[in-house]
């Protein structure tokens, strides 16, 4: 019977091998997360969403003024690609119609001499004095249809030119409908991302975020965005100095003095503007960029600027910080990525970003980077 007995070591030795397997089992369990406690990354304070979220707006609006710029030169290169395809049709309806007069020309001749040249039809004339007269005419009608044939191997070569031509400028529209293409999807990616984070705030700490964010103030009713989020009409406080000017502009923010009635008017222009929406890639007149903000502000006053801060800066005259003056363009960050229009005290109207309306805030806010005086 003894001999039937399972030996007693077996069992120890089984005993730790299941040991083993459970303690195996268990680390792979924790190290897959399979054991029931969570280790997920702590929440965000919200400082550390606003500066997250300042960072993809910064990062976002730098994208947005290069897909501005890519957008203003895919127009450029649409109306050229027009004009010479435009141009080409005329050159081709030209040289079509030179074509037929030189071919009904050739026929005729063909059928009237039965092929023989002018000269031996002329020669076999039994009208001498016809001769001499149709002699010279025959000399003329030779040098224009040299001239005819010269001229339709010149619209031939022209034409050709000009579809290269219109071949290369359709060339780089597409690189620029692809460059705008991927600065697009750059400016959504980011906006994408913010907007995750401020979805993990709650609404108050979402409306303190929005009245910090750019500065100045976001009083009265709220109103909605292009990408649909909650921002205050950010209507603001704050008077110009009294500067050099005569003219006066008006409107929310106060009386503020400028130097001229073409800086007068575009001051009043953005402040009629303030509390509207930001939305990237605007331009007004219900909602802007930055850029798109002063750009429109000084077309209203009859001036000319161009539409990216990169473009702006050059625009007009380099002014520095302290020779400011109302209706002057301030620059910010290294990359020259934000601008404002300066309203004096201090203080500038601009369009922030997403999350700000266009409102007040302090010259001093953002890096500042320099300034240029339009008129």
């Amino acid at each position: 019977m003894a001999a039937h007995r399972k030996p007693p070591q077996h069992k120890r030795s089984g005993s730790r091998a299941r040991t083993l397997l459970t303690a195996v089992l268990a680390g792979a369990a924790a190290s897959a997360g399979l054991d029931g406690i969570g280790h997920a990354a702590p929440k965000p304070t919200p400082e550390q969403v606003r500066e997250e979220v300042d960072r993809l707006y910064r990062e976002a609006e730098a994208a947005t003024e290069k897909y501005n710029g890519a957008k203003e030169r895919t127009q450029v290169a649409e109306r050229r690609v027009d004009k010479l395809q435009d141009e080409a049709a005329r050159r081709t309806e030209d040289l079509n119609a030179a074509r037929e007069s030189l071919g009904s020309a050739a026929a005729a001749q063909y059928r009237s001499g039965n092929g023989l040249g002018p000269t031996m039809q002329l020669a076999l004339s039994s009208d001498p004095d016809r001769f001499l007269r149709d002699a010279g005419m025959a000399e003329r009608a030779g040098a224009l249809q040299a001239t005819e044939i010269a001229s339709v191997s010149r619209q031939i070569h022209e034409l050709d030119e000009v579809r290269e031509e219109a071949r290369t400028e359709l060339e780089k529209l597409r690189d620029q409908q692809e460059r705008a293409e991927r600065h697009k999807k750059t400016v959504t990616t980011k906006l994408t991302k913010a907007r995750r984070l401020l979805s993990q705030l709650t609404a108050e700490e979402r409306r303190r975020l929005a009245a910090r964010t750019g500065g100045g103030t976001a009083e009265g009713p709220s109103r909605q965005n292009g990408n649909g989020t909650a921002v205050g009409t950010g209507a603001g406080t704050g008077n110009g100095s009294a500067a050099t000017g005569r003219q006066t502009s008006g409107g929310s923010g106060g009386r503020i003095a400028a130097p001229n009635s073409r800086t007068a008017a575009a001051i009043a222009y953005a402040q009629r503007k303030l509390g509207s929406p930001y939305v990237w890639g605007a331009t007004g007149p219900n909602a802007f960029d930055c850029s798109g903000l002063v750009q429109a502000a000084y077309r209203s006053a009859g001036v000319s600027i161009p539409r990216t801060t990169y473009a702006q800066i050059g625009a007009g005259q380099r002014v520095t910080r302290s020779q400011l003056r109302p209706g002057d363009l301030v620059f910010f960050y290294p990359g020259v990525t934000h601008v404002g229009m300066y309203i004096g005290d201090g203080k500038m109207i601009h369009a922030p970003n997403p999350s700000a309306p266009v409102r007040i805030a302090p010259v001093d806010e953002m890096p500042f980077a320099g300034a240029t005086r339009v008129v």
